[in-house]
C-alpha cells in the first residue's frame, strides 16, 4: 500500500470536508452529547465553512491519498504564535485527520513527516498544535515525533468548555 501526500487543491475542498466531519464526528461523539456534537458541526464544522477554509491563502492543506482515494489530511497555518512562544517562527499544526479504517497503516507518520519537512523548507523553528487532553491516542502520536506540552487553552465545542493541551516540537 503507497501513501501518496499531495498539496491539495480546490478540487478536493469538497472530500476534505467530507473526510473532516466523519472523522471528527467519529473520534468525539462518544464523549460528547449530541447538542453539542450538533452545534459544533453547525456552527465550526459546515460543509461551507470547510470548502471555504481549504482556499484560504493563510492555510495549507497537504491530503494523503491510497491510489485514488482521500484517506487523510494535514492542515497547517501561519496562525499567530500562542504567547509562550513569542514571537518563535512557528507554523501551527491546525489538523492531522485520518480516515478511521487507516489508523495504524501509515496515514498519520506520512502527514506528519511532510509537515516537519515543509516547516523545515519554510525555515521555522517549531510546529506546533492543539490536542483535547483526553485524546490519548493522539498526545501519544505526537509525543512520538518528539512534540512536548508547552501550555493550555480553551477549546469550546457546542456549548461544553475543554481543555486541549498544547504541544510544540523544534524543527
Amino acid at each position: 500500500m503507497t501513501i501518496t501526500i499531495k498539496y491539495a487543491t480546490a478540487g478536493d475542498a469538497e472530500k476534505i470536508a467530507l473526510l473532516s466531519r466523519k472523522t471528527f464526528y467519529e473520534t468525539f461523539a462518544e464523549f460528547n452529547t449530541k447538542e453539542d456534537m450538533d452545534k459544533f458541526m453547525a456552527e465550526s464544522f459546515s460543509m461551507e465553512a470547510l470548502i471555504k477554509e481549504t482556499s484560504a491563502p493563510e492555510h495549507i492543506f497537504l491530503a494523503a491519498f491510497i491510489e485514488n482515494e482521500l484517506v487523510g489530511y494535514a492542515k497547517l497555518t501561519a496562525s499567530p504564535n500562542p504567547p509562550e512562544l513569542g514571537d518563535t517562527a512557528a507554523m501551527e499544526i491546525g489538523r492531522i485527520y485520518a480516515d478511521q479504517k487507516t489508523i495504524g497503516k501509515g496515514v498519520g507518520k506520512a502527514l506528519m513527516e511532510k509537515c516537519i519537512a515543509l516547516a523545515r523548507e519554510k525555515n521555522k523553528q517549531c510546529l506546533w498544535l492543539g490536542v483535547w487532553e483526553h485524546n490519548q491516542r493522539a498526545i501519544g502520536f505526537y509525543t512520538k515525533f518528539g512534540f512536548e506540552k508547552f501550555g493550555e487553552h480553551d477549546f469550546v465545542l457546542g456549548n461544553d468548555v475543554q481543555t486541549d493541551w498544547l504541544m510544540k516540537k523544534s524543527v
